[in-house]
């Protein structure tokens, strides 16, 4: 290259800079998890990022844990509407934490502009198998028959007040009219501890944290809390096979600032639906037994907004908050 040559490119990036215009090979999407490194939802999403590359180009994850989720979540509201910061939206951020804290530092209904959702991963109810030999409780049914003719002598443990464990298991308690106290743990490992060392009667836990305990036979599958069967439990029903539409699983997947251009959204909508579905993907997803999904952005926002009207109810007879 001459020098003229090298002086007209050096003019032409000038140029591309003033405008706030990047060569689009340079131009990277910061994908923001709200969550520390190393967890599901981190994990999962820095496999989408390398599974789109070819059609974004680079997708960087910038992990911001901390209040629930809430910091994370408020970065990506606030961030500019371009389609280049992108984010998780996870029960916790967006059904669950609105009703749990007082005070919110964002609007989780208007603040973002859904893409996708990436995945669930069913939650199950799981007894101690010792406990439930003990009591004669093999089936869904048999749990609601021990609690209602003894009531008050079951507790269930979860891992804090307001977490889906607390949250699912107040559920089950009003549908199915029983009574059972709940023990609250700092985490969902300690509540599974006390499960296995018989210190509580029943947990409703993440499925892919339980189902090592379950395949050794330390746990009891009792019942699934989807609406279908999952495949990674075939053999269990769900529980709203005996509480019709008992339905309280764990999702999260993708949105953008409010007001990102429909056009970017149809793109990272697709280019992201595409990666979910790809072999590869459906198998590494498969090792955390969490579900793809991969809805259109409209399929969803009505889901996340028939989450959050789910949760303001349960959370609210819970009794949990948040200050």
């Amino acid at each position: 290259m001459n020098s003229r040559h090298f002086l007209l490119s050096l003019l032409s990036a000038a140029a591309l800079l003033a405008t706030g215009q990047a060569p689009a090979q340079q131009r990277t999407i910061r994908l923001i998890v709200p969550y520390a490194a190393g967890g599901p939802l981190d994990v999962t999403s820095r496999v989408l990022a390398d599974a789109v590359k070819d059609a974004l180009g680079v997708v960087i994850i910038d992990n911001k844990p901390g209040a629930g989720g809430n910091i994370g979540a408020d970065a990506v509201a606030k961030a500019a509407p371009d389609g280049l910061t992108i984010g998780l939206a996870a029960t916790a951020t967006h059904a669950v934490n609105p009703w749990l804290y007082s005070k919110m530092p964002f609007n989780a209904a208007t603040d973002f502009t859904p893409i996708t959702q990436m995945v669930r991963v069913p939650n199950v109810l799981v007894m101690n198998a010792d406990t439930a030999q003990r009591l004669k409780i093999n089936t869904l049914g048999d749990l609601i028959a021990y609690a209602k003719a003894n009531p008050g002598k079951l507790n269930y443990g979860s891992g804090g007040n307001g977490s889906a464990g607390h949250l699912a298991g107040e559920m089950f308690k009003q549908q199915a009219g029983i009574f059972a106290v709940h023990i609250p743990y700092n985490g969902g490992n300690p509540a599974q501890l006390a499960l296995l060392s018989g210190q509580v009667d029943f947990n409703f836990d993440n499925l892919a944290t339980a189902a090592p305990n379950i395949r050794s036979g330390k746990l009891k599958a009792i019942a699934v809390t989807t609406l279908e069967r999952s495949s990674a439990l075939p053999n269990v029903p769900p529980v709203a096979d005996t509480l019709k539409g008992f339905s309280i699983d764990t999702w999260w997947g993708l949105v953008a600032p409010a007001g990102t251009p429909h056009d970017v959204v149809v793109k990272l909508s697709q280019a992201f639906i595409a990666a979910l579905h790809t072999p590869e993907t459906r198998s590494r997803f498969a090792t955390l037994l969490a579900e793809p999904v991969g809805n259109t952005p409209e399929q969803f926002g009505a889901f996340m907004k028939s989450e959050l009207a789910k949760y303001e109810k349960v959370v609210k007879a819970s009794g949990a908050k948040v200050d």
